[in-house]
């Protein structure tokens, strides 16, 4: 019996994966949050298919950074009118709008082509630990980036 899956149904289901942001650092979790977006970690990964998995992001209040980053750090955003430039610094950010600089931080680390949107649109953060996709999280991440699986016959209902 072959155990190879091909490209079927099975093998582009989707998987919902749970990642807790407390006390992680920004840059190494977004690679992972990207890699996951874009179906990398599977073995029938194409560049030009979409067969990437769903994101839920918890504690998004707590994403730390390294260095100076949280006094250096500048959003920019612009209007397109002359003198429209917007600077907003990562502190601010993080007060205002913490799913932002997850998703921004995300959103970098895609490729730049028709397929982003979508990858973005499976992403979700949550600024708490209340979401409400709980029902659908197989796979979570710890504080040191090890991923467990759960089985879907025990999670309680």
């Amino acid at each position: 019996m072959s155990q190879a899956i091909g490209k079927t149904a099975l093998a582009y289901a989707r998987v919902w994966h749970l990642v807790d942001a407390k006390q992680r650092v920004l840059g190494r979790m977004s690679v992972g949050i990207a890699e996951t977006l874009m179906g990398k970690h599977k073995p029938i990964y194409d560049p030009a298919s979409d067969c990437g998995d769903y994101v839920v992001v918890i504690n998004a209040k707590a994403v730390k950074t390294t260095g100076t980053k949280a006094q250096d750090k500048l959003y920019r955003s612009h209007s397109g009118y002359p003198g429209g430039l917007k600077e907003t610094t990562f502190e601010n950010m993080m007060e205002k709008n913490p799913d932002a600089i997850i998703r921004k931080a995300v959103s970098g680390m895609l490729p730049k082509n028709r397929l982003r949107e979508p990858r973005l649109g499976r992403l979700f953060v949550f600024e708490g630990e209340e979401h409400p996709y709980e029902q659908n999280i197989i796979k979570r991440y710890d504080s040191l980036g090890k991923e467990t699986r759960l089985d879907p016959s025990k999670v309680e209902a």
